[in-house]
């Protein structure tokens, strides 16, 4: 190869590099996937997504207090609707959520 063909296969190396560099932070990624009552896990711990809709009789230590915003299983920020749970791997668990294994967050 020469210089010049050298140069110009730099330069069009570089200037693809430099699109790539801008552009992938226009790709849109897929949302996590949500729980959903139905699915296996759920339905063993008595997941569901609204907390007032617990079965009492079921859980009769349940309260209407207890979310999965307030649990220390909940993986989001204070103000996230939906977040990751230790207890569904990588799917997200809404905020007014509640399940069998809530746990008080401490403090």
């Amino acid at each position: 190869m020469t210089d010049s063909t050298q140069r110009r296969v730099f330069v069009a190396r570089s200037l693809a590099g430099a699109c790539a560099v801008f552009v992938s932070p226009l790709v849109v990624r897929a949302a996590p996937a949500r729980v959903e009552e139905s699915d296996e896990t759920a339905q063993g711990l008595g997941y569901k997504h609204d907390t007032t809709k617990v079965d009492n009789k079921r859980y009769p230590n349940h309260t209407a207090a207890q979310t999965c915003l307030n649990c220390s299983f909940w993986q989001g920020s204070a103000t996230d609707e939906w977040a990751g749970c230790a207890m569904f791997g990588r799917k997200q668990i809404s905020a007014k959520g509640w399940c069998g294994a809530w746990a008080k967050k401490p403090g």
